[in-house]
């Protein structure tokens, strides 16, 4: 048998397989499915989308993939709020630890002001110099 390496996407079944393969890995191990189901929540001025907060729950662990506010709306308290209800409903669902990635330039103070915890930092990740930070909270 000659095995080759290719430089290439995976095709959608490679992917499928790769996945199933780190399933099957896992439960060799004990670990079971841990499904991820994504919560989220929206800010709206009237009719106009200003804003949102989500992320994904893994059992008692939740990431928080995104929160963003337009410019006009930033410091005024509609993302403390935003935060505030993810947390809430992350608590609702059973999770004990609430995370999250962010840039170095600006949000890592406000998600300290709010109790998280730097638990890790890539300096100069970004062009820029910036880090990217990890941000994590018990709940």
């Amino acid at each position: 048998m000659s095995i080759c390496l290719f430089e290439r996407e995976m095709t959608d079944a490679e992917y499928t397989r790769e996945l199933e393969g780190f399933r099957e890995h896992a439960l060799e191990y004990g670990i079971p499915d841990l499904p991820e189901t994504r919560h989220g929540f929206v800010a709206m001025d009237g009719e106009t989308f200003i804003g949102s907060v989500s992320g994904l729950q893994y059992n008692q662990w939740f990431y928080i993939t995104d929160l963003w506010l337009e410019k006009p709306y930033r410091k005024q308290g509609y993302g403390a709020e935003l935060l505030r209800k993810m947390e809430e409903k992350a608590k609702q669902q059973g999770v004990k630890q609430i995370w999250t990635w962010t840039t170095g330039y600006e949000a890592a103070p406000f998600y300290q002001k709010h109790g998280y915890a730097i638990f890790c930092e890539f300096e100069d990740y970004y062009p820029t110099g910036h880090s990217r930070i990890g941000l994590r909270k018990p709940l």
